[in-house]
């Protein structure tokens, strides 16, 4: 939902903290409009990947017609199904302000593909609303704590940053 989160979050606390390098090949999932795609992709630079996922078809066509003859690479799809993306090819996924809305079989089947695309010892972030009072957002009852987060992702927590005043971002490797 980039719609929704842009200019919401500090964006160079989350780029300095995912350490993002030349080369790498990123997933940002539930790209939305693709405003941090873009901000990967100057990161990664040519020798680098990027893929944006998201269900929204206007929004991947929009995106694709923004990015081409770069190197990100636009496609519909859901992080909670099997996508194309090859095994244990991926440095980095990014999934922000999206988990609150998996059902808890659509958490089982997103780590099942995180963990199938993630190369060993790579990265998934994930930017969640904090679990409070806030004057925007989902329902207090569907948003996760870093606690509860962690309890359902089965990677190693590493980093937990805030990244505005209503946001943070856990950071996992996988092992």
């Amino acid at each position: 939902m980039g719609k929704f989160s842009e200019g919401l979050l500090n964006d160079e606390t989350i780029l300095v903290n995912l350490n993002i390098c030349a080369g790498h090949t990123i997933l940002d999932a539930g790209c939305g409009n693709g405003y941090m795609t873009k901000k990967f992709s100057e990161l990664v630079g040519n020798t680098g990947k990027i893929y944006a996922l998201d269900p929204d078809r206007g929004a991947i066509a929009n995106l694709k017609k923004e990015v081409e003859k770069t190197n990100i690479e636009a496609f519909v799809g859901d992080i909670t199904k099997p996508t194309r993306l090859k095994a244990a090819s991926i440095d980095l996924v990014y999934l922000s302000t999206v988990f609150h809305i998996f059902s808890e079989s659509q958490i089982e089947e997103f780590v099942k593909e995180i963990k199938r695309i993630l190369k060993p010892n790579a990265r998934l972030a994930i930017v969640n609303i904090n679990k409070e009072d806030t004057p925007f957002g989902p329902p207090i009852e569907i948003r996760l704590s870093p606690e509860e987060l962690r309890r359902k992702v089965p990677l190693i927590p590493k980093i937990l940053v805030e990244v505005s005043e209503h946001f943070y971002m856990q950071i996992f490797e996988n092992a």
